[in-house]
């Protein structure tokens, strides 16, 4: 017996596909129409920015490091000098790719969940707008081997395209973060193969995944 699913909704759905309303037969063409050989850029990170890697580390280990807000320091590109602000949990660092700009992160963590979300705003830590989204998941569930696969997506938010604090700025400063949107696939890409050369390395080696600097 069926459930009742959808009985709520009377009205057809623009875009909805089920097997009730749309057999195989019609489905297939609408599928191979989504498999094309070549995307353009905006449709695969115009609005979202996802990057995905296997890292031969185990996931509580991968999970820990990553929670640390100071792990920026090392995996990133050009995130660098964080310290402490005097807002629990709040730390103010630079940004490099914006000449040396100033950048206010906070880590909110879920250890049973392994996500790990970085809460960022260049020039002032009161609205952190910029939210980059991470999951760390155990391989063995969904490769059949050990270590753990790093899921990460960032939402194009509005603010991306106009700085909402133009006071907060430096002055002598050219550019705005969102002016990199279109690289951040390829740049979240790199940085992802720099945790990943890092977690695997410590592993490796037998070193500890969260190094004794961070403790």
């Amino acid at each position: 017996m069926s459930l009742p699913a959808l009985d709520d909704i009377t009205a057809p759905l623009d875009g909805l596909v089920r097997i009730e309303t749309s057999p195989r037969e019609r489905a297939t063409p609408i599928i191979m129409e989504m498999m094309r050989s070549v995307y353009p850029h905006d449709q695969v990170f115009g609005e979202y920015c996802t990057v995905n890697d296997y890292v031969d580390c185990p996931p509580d280990d991968l999970f820990g490091w990553l929670a640390d807000t100071r792990s920026l320091e090392e995996w990133t590109y050009s995130l660098r000098g964080f310290t402490p602000t005097d807002d629990a949990g709040l730390w103010l660092a630079y940004d490099r790719l914006g000449s040396d700009t100033e950048i206010y992160t906070r880590t909110v963590a879920n250890r049973e969940a392994r996500t790990v979300d970085y809460h960022c705003a260049w020039d002032q830590g009161r609205h952190l707008w910029m939210i980059y989204l991470m999951r760390v998941v155990d391989a063995q569930l969904v490769l059949d081997k050990p270590g753990s696969v790093v899921l990460w997506t960032n939402c194009h938010h509005p603010f991306y395209d106009e700085n909402p604090y133009p006071e907060t700025a430096p002055p002598q400063r050219p550019v705005w973060v969102g002016d990199f949107w279109d690289m951040f696939g390829a740049g979240h890409l790199l940085e992802l193969r720099n945790l990943k050369a890092i977690a695997e390395y410590r592993h490796r080696n037998g070193l500890p995944v969260t190094p004794a600097w961070m403790s």
